[in-house]
């Protein structure tokens, strides 16, 4: 699972059951959201759906929280493996 590190906004990479408390977006997708792969470009910010990433970060830190996950850009959905795990992993990340 990757989470974003709420004060730098970068991916972390956790695996299995290791992951730390974290916050969660829940949200609509609009058009001009950041993907998993636009993070790598420093233009991700100048996309509309950054507005949301960059609330839930201010969000999580105000809740004592060191990472948070947004599903637009924290699932690979170019792997399909990935997406897979992911879809059927949300019940439980939401929980």
């Amino acid at each position: 699972m990757y989470l974003l590190d709420v004060r730098t906004g970068r991916l972390r990479e956790f695996v299995g059951d290791e992951a730390p408390p974290y916050a969660i977006l829940s949200h609509t997708w609009g058009r001009d959201e950041v993907s998993f792969q636009d993070l790598d470009d420093p233009k991700h910010k100048e996309k509309l759906g950054y507005a949301k990433i960059e609330g839930c970060c201010r969000q999580a830190l105000r809740d004592g929280f060191d990472c948070g996950g947004v599903d637009t850009c924290c699932i690979d959905k170019t792997s399909s493996a990935e997406l897979s795990e992911a879809i059927n992993s949300m019940f439980r990340w939401y929980g």
